[in-house]
């Protein structure tokens, strides 16, 4: 299967912000802790992986459990509801839905955190985590 020219373009420039967020080092005063949703850089991803947006490759992220200052264990949001789903589980925010990609579950680098969005309700955040462990 050959790749488009516009996701050849798309991995070429997260490449590049790879590299950047690696050389990072401002990340050592970031302070996050479980239940929080921040803006991640998760990239371009390959097949059906949740990718980021912008320039920035950047998706909201709920943080699942922090191991150290280094490590978490996120699942990515989106804006998309789907009914009847045990992958995805839908949540208010700030008067808006949301969900969660429970099948995304994943452990990430505190270097890819951008900025933080809000906190999670303990009955929601509760919740995921007991999908997320019958998932597993």
């Amino acid at each position: 299967m050959v790749l488009g020219d516009k996701k050849v373009w798309l991995i070429s420039q997260w490449h590049k912000m790879k590299i950047a967020i690696q050389l990072t080092s401002n990340q050592d005063d970031l302070y996050f802790r479980e239940k929080e949703i921040w803006w991640a850089s998760l990239g371009s991803n390959i097949g059906h992986e949740e990718d980021g947006k912008n320039k920035k490759f950047e998706r909201p992220i709920l943080i699942l459990k922090k191991f150290n200052e280094h490590l978490i264990l996120i699942v990515p949001l989106t804006s998309r509801v789907k009914e009847n789903n045990k992958y995805y589980f839908k949540f208010n925010l700030n008067n808006r839905v949301s969900s969660v990609i429970i099948s995304q579950v994943r452990i990430i680098s505190s270097k890819r955190l951008i900025r933080k969005v809000d906190n999670l309700s303990n009955g929601s955040f509760y919740k995921i985590k007991r999908l997320v462990k019958a998932l597993i």
